[in-house]
């Protein structure tokens, strides 16, 4: 009788002896590389669907990293960071309320004189020997009564609603906006920190020195930006008012926000408070257009190099390009944040790229 033998599992292959591993055929290269596609296919698509997402959170970062020099300042008059980041942020309001309420009333107050004055036009229209003549064969003010009571009421109707929806997702954004920049310059320096421990020991010294550098630049261009579009907005509102514009304020404004906008936002302005002013008189709409001209080429020749000068480090040559390949990229909030990240790359080139160049 033959001795049973006892086996007992090997500890290490508990679970039975690995088998052999599978075949590197065509096949498997081939499902591989079709799996790898479809991740970067589902992650691109991922990215599409969650752009507005990231271009929110984009920005509310730069306009956190663009506020922290005025609360750094507060704080160096021995005030507290909570209470800094509380004044600065009560400004934030303070000027989008501003915004809203010069812009809303006239706005609304010229609807409601068109909405009055329509009978009117009818009435003048009626009165006209043409017109009558043209009626009697026509109809033409019978067909437009009707229309304005059926056809465009209906649609005005399904505009103002859907006006009203895109007034509540605007507001609904900007209130995201405002939280998340808010959340942001409170926790600045933690993500600073964060992210610096991400890099090796060795090199973390120098890479916080480029970090401050770049975003003292964007803090700075950001300064910078918004002064020149005070600037702009100060002076039209003093000319406005002078020259007899109605709605004033509310068209300085105007001026103010598009001229954020690298390259083209002070034309725009320009051109759409020089087009309201031609409506009230010729005159004025001619002073308007004299007006703007001539402070375009002081703002770009004198205003904008003197303020700039200490905020970002880039060639103008490539502040043209940097804001056209962001335009055309992110559209208007491209064109913002491309020169501070050109002026970063610059940076990053001048201080990384070429030190290597050199030493090859």
């Amino acid at each position: 009788m033959s001795a049973e033998v006892e086996t007992s599992p090997d500890k290490g292959h508990q679970y039975g002896l690995p088998g052999k591993p599978l075949a590197r055929g065509p096949f498997l290269f081939g499902l591989i590389g079709g799996l790898g596609v479809l991740t970067a296919i589902a992650i691109g698509q991922m990215v599409v669907r969650s752009l507005s997402v990231i271009i929110l959170i984009t920005v509310a970062m730069f306009l956190a990293v663009g506020l922290n020099p005025a609360v750094e300042a507060l704080q160096r008059r021995r005030m507290s960071r909570r209470t800094s980041i509380a004044i600065v942020f009560a400004g934030v309001i303070a000027a989008f309320a501003s915004f809203g309420l010069a812009i809303v009333p006239p706005v609304s107050q010229q609807l409601a004189d068109f909405v009055r004055a329509v009978p009117g036009y009818l009435t003048e229209l009626g009165n006209n020997p043409t017109v009558q003549m043209l009626e009697q064969d026509y109809q033409i003010l019978s067909q437009l009564r009707s229309f304005l009571t059926g056809t465009a009421a209906t649609t005005l109707a399904s505009g103002i609603m859907g006006a009203g929806l895109v007034v509540v997702d605007s507001l609904f954004t900007t209130v995201t906006l405002l939280v998340l920049m808010l959340y942001f310059l409170g926790s600045l320096h933690t993500i600073k920190v964060y992210l610096l421990k991400l890099v090796p020991a060795s090199r973390r010294e120098r890479t916080g020195a480029l970090t401050e550098e770049i975003l003292g630049g964007i803090g700075g261009y950001v300064a910078g930006n918004v002064l020149i579009s005070v600037i702009a907005g100060v002076l039209s509102w003093i000319f406005l008012t002078v020259a007899g514009v109605p709605y004033a304020l509310a068209l300085a404004l105007i001026v103010a926000i598009t001229d954020l906008i690298p390259l083209v936002g002070a034309t725009i302005g320009a051109v759409l408070v020089t087009g309201v002013a031609f409506l009230g008189s010729v005159p004025a709409g001619i002073a308007c257009a004299i007006f703007f001209v001539v402070y375009q080429q002081v703002e770009n020749y004198l205003i904008y190099p003197r303020v700039m000068k200490r905020s970002v480090d880039v060639t103008p040559a490539v502040t043209v390009i940097a804001a056209l390949f962001g335009g055309a990229l992110l559209g208007i909030v491209g064109a913002l944040l491309a020169i501070p990240v050109a002026a970063a790359i610059a940076l990053i080139i001048r201080e990384t790229v070429l030190p290597r160049q050199d030493q090859s």
